[in-house]
């Protein structure tokens, strides 16, 4: 950040407050930083200057809950475990399990695009997500979908603020088709020395009748499954398999991991493990195999870093830094080879934020 200024904080308590706070900011040239609860603030490039601080945590109601339509509406401050809890007592969830966690809110996990096992089920939360408002750099409040899942009308502008990180608007709520809870719900893990052994195994379970919902392999051997569904098909899936059971609290513990400097690595399912052969020999890392998604803990040189995300990316894939030193940023950049599309994103951030008011420097454009 090449600013010595400290930014201003601010703290509206109603999505029109807070369109309000960015338009003043906006139209006075000030730089602004949108934070949920801070959760993937380390995620991106450096930022080139923040003059504001706006908040969203005041922000954290739940607008309406559906039960019959399986559809809720929630502030973008709301935290996800307060989310989970009002859904709770309808039996339903919202399938989003992010690392780094508890604590993330809504609109932070929008604006990230993070995810965790589940994706391996129920894909992202872009897949569900049904409608959102939006505040833009012009103080004007913006809608974009719906409260209902049958809802096509118009342009899909919500997907654009999904992943953006805010650099194209603050979210200040959103809609979700939501999930029944399963009826049956076991976890079952695999260990072996060998990491081979463990691809294998993991393989094996992804080709079940019965695909797990969730399965995650960690670079010390470990295994681990979730099969969701009928009793019957469930317990017949997981003696079939031949695991062993494991505690279900294993996957709030493993979404609590969040190393100081890790990434993202993203390539199609098959090219994962020989992607992750370019890791170091030592290296720490977790994967879902099942999506083609690894989290490497970074402990190495700047140049490894390099030559994993050209890697990567020689197998039509991205390797992004989630959290990492300042200086590692600028070295290797958060993000890597800019996509063939960048010309069409920088005519999205020059239409609804031309004067790079909205974390700037932060994402790719």
């Amino acid at each position: 950040m090449t600013s010595a200024r400290v930014p201003t904080v601010e703290k509206p308590a109603t999505a029109e407050e807070l369109a309000v706070r960015l338009g003043q900011a906006a139209a006075a040239g000030l730089a602004v930083v949108p934070i949920g609860s801070g959760r993937a603030s380390s995620m991106g490039d450096p930022l080139e200057r923040c003059d504001v601080e706006l908040h969203t945590g005041r922000l954290d109601r739940v607008l309406e809950h559906s039960h019959a339509d399986m559809v809720v509406s929630a502030e973008a401050g709301i935290t996800l475990e307060a989310l989970q809890a009002e859904l709770t007592s309808s039996r339903q969830f919202l399938p989003v399990d992010p690392f780094n966690s508890p604590g993330h809110t809504i609109g932070g996990l929008l604006a990230t695009g993070w995810t965790g096992p589940l994706r391996l089920r129920y894909g992202s939360a872009r897949d569900f997500l049904i409608g959102i408002r939006v505040a833009l750099p012009d103080g004007r409040l913006a809608s974009a979908g719906g409260r209902v899942v049958k809802n096509v009308s118009g342009y899909d502008l919500m997907k654009l603020h999904f992943g953006a990180l805010g650099t194209l608007g603050v979210i200040v709520a959103a809609s979700f088709k939501v999930f029944p809870n399963p009826l049956h719900d076991i976890t079952v893990e695999f260990n072996h020395p060998s990491i081979e052994e463990a691809w294998s195994a993991a393989e094996r379970a992804l080709a079940m009748p019965m695909a797990p919902v969730a399965l995650e392999l960690f670079s010390n051997g470990r295994v681990l499954a979730r099969f969701s569904g009928s009793r019957d098909a469930v317990i017949h899936t997981v003696d079939r398999l031949g695991w062993s059971k494991a505690d279900h609290a294993v996957w709030q513990e493993h979404s609590r991991r969040a190393p100081e400097c890790w990434a993202r690595i993203a390539v199609p399912r098959e090219k994962l493990h020989g992607t992750l052969t370019r890791l170091p020999v030592a290296a720490t890392w977790w994967a879902s195999p099942g999506v083609g998604i690894a989290h490497w803990s970074i402990a190495t040189s700047h140049e490894t870093v390099r030559d994993v995300r050209s890697a990567a990316e020689s197998a039509g894939g991205s390797l992004v830094l989630m959290a990492a030193p300042d200086d590692l940023k600028r070295e290797v950049g958060a993000w890597g080879t800019p996509p063939p599309t960048l010309h069409v994103m920088r005519r999205l951030k020059a239409a609804f934020d031309p004067e790079r008011v909205l974390n700037p420097g932060r994402f790719v454009v």
